[in-house]
């Protein structure tokens, strides 16, 4: 039986105090920081499974699931000994090796789309190299962004209104880039009417994950594709959240469309930072040395992240893995209905696979426009609630939560449970 513990933080307020002092806003990476819902950050110190352990000796089920990579749970044993024995060979050497080939050949046999890949080391690589693979690869510059889809930071995928005050952003970058609803094939369609035959590409998440957890609607990633192939623009699917997580050949093979380019990172690594791109051999050989796009990495394709990419694939391609994790999913988002139908509270449940979202809202999100409408307010004292009663969530209202394989079902129920009081303690 779980049970609920008196949680202190003391030392956890003073690392937070102090880090804030050497690194701008106490944090290497703004999700991290808990300026949406207040308060000081949590410091850990060990991740094992389901659970997170911090500095002051508290315990926590873990639903961040560190932004998506932890689908097996933390530090799974397999993992951890395919990455020690690659770092004891040597964590770099600048030069091939034959745990690139073997990674590669994995990718482009569970992920219909890709012939080539090319391994980074984010997921904002990732995309701003494919990015800029299109761009070569067709002639043209402009870029089709979905409004409120999360690219990473470079300045060509900034343009979304989520991070339109960036500074530093040079006019002429922001330019190129046109921003559409999404979930709205029609304003795509209009947009390509008027500036086709200069779109290189349309850049999307084929499940949103940063303005809540938003599946395409019926239909809607095919008219996507069908738009794309007839104005001779290419299709990217940033699958940096999706990929390996809601199933093993991502987004595209859940809903069956095939982009032209592929962005992968998070989970795609077994913990361990990474990011891929890939497509057809028609396309990637633009990238020099072959052709004339230019990209490069020192650490890309480094053997430990390797030896994690190979370990992670292997273990999500045995038989089971994806029913099971649908399963949990399933029985989570049932125990949370039944909550929210007991309570009463404005709560919208929206889900894709092992991600999710609670979503303190009155209607569906279905795109940007409806993720601004959501009751930041109440998802801080809903944090807050859970986090004092050992249970982490994304500290913002609108990120995508994520249950791994890990967890079992006495620790669901037990996350419903602290919902439900949870939920009555917003209602109030």
């Amino acid at each position: 039986m779980i049970t609920v513990k008196q949680l202190t933080r003391t030392l956890s307020a003073q690392r937070s105090t102090q880090l804030a002092r050497l690194v701008p806003g106490g944090v290497n990476s703004p999700f991290r920081s808990f300026h949406e819902v207040g308060g000081h950050t949590i410091f850990f110190s060990k991740a094992q499974g389901s659970r997170l352990f911090d500095i002051d000796g508290n315990t926590y089920l873990d639903y961040l699931g560190a932004w998506g990579p932890a689908i097996l749970g933390h530090s799974h044993p397999a993992i951890v000994a395919a990455c020690q024995d690659a770092l004891a060979h040597g964590p770099v050497f600048g030069a091939p090796h034959e745990l690139e080939l073997e990674l590669a050949t994995r990718m482009v046999e569970y992920i219909e789309s890709l012939e080539q890949v090319r391994f980074v080391n984010s997921g904002t690589e990732a995309v701003m190299s494919a990015v800029r693979l299109a761009r070569g690869a067709t002639g043209r510059s402009k870029l089709v962004i979905l409004e409120g889809c999360y690219h990473g930071h470079s300045d060509s995928v900034l343009a979304s209104s989520r991070h339109q005050s960036s500074l530093g952003i040079p006019q002429p970058s922001a330019d190129q880039s046109f921003l559409i609803e999404f979930n709205n094939a029609h304003a795509l369609a209009e947009c390509f009417q008027s500036w086709g035959d200069e779109i290189a590409a349309v850049l999307m998440e084929p499940v949103a994950g940063s303005m809540c957890v938003i599946p395409p609607e019926a239909g809607y990633l095919q008219e996507v594709r069908r738009l794309c192939t007839k104005y001779g623009a290419l299709l990217i699917f940033d699958e940096v959240l999706t990929g390996c997580r809601i199933r093993l050949g991502g987004a595209q093979e859940l809903y069956g469309v095939k982009p032209d380019l592929s962005c992968f990172g998070k989970a795609l690594g077994g913990g361990m930072p990474i990011g891929a791109y890939g497509g057809p051999e028609a396309i990637m050989r633009n990238l020099f040395p072959v052709g004339r796009v230019y990209q490069a990495g020192t650490f890309s394709g480094n053997p430990v992240t390797m030896a994690g990419g190979i370990e992670i694939l292997r273990l999500l391609s045995e038989p089971g893995i994806f029913t099971e994790l649908e399963r949990k999913s399933a029985r989570f988002f049932a125990g949370l209905w039944q909550a929210i139908e007991q309570t009463k509270v404005p709560v919208r449940l929206q889900r894709a696979g092992s991600m999710f979202s609670i979503v303190f809202s009155g209607q569906p999100v279905k795109n940007f426009s409806d993720s601004l409408a959501v009751d930041t307010k109440a998802y801080a004292r809903f944090f807050h609630y859970l986090l004092d009663r050992g249970i982490y969530m994304p500290p913002t209202a609108v990120d995508a939560a994520c249950l791994s394989a890990a967890h079992t079902n006495e620790e669901i129920d037990f996350t419903i449970d602290i919902c439900r009081q949870a939920f009555e303690d917003v209602r109030i």
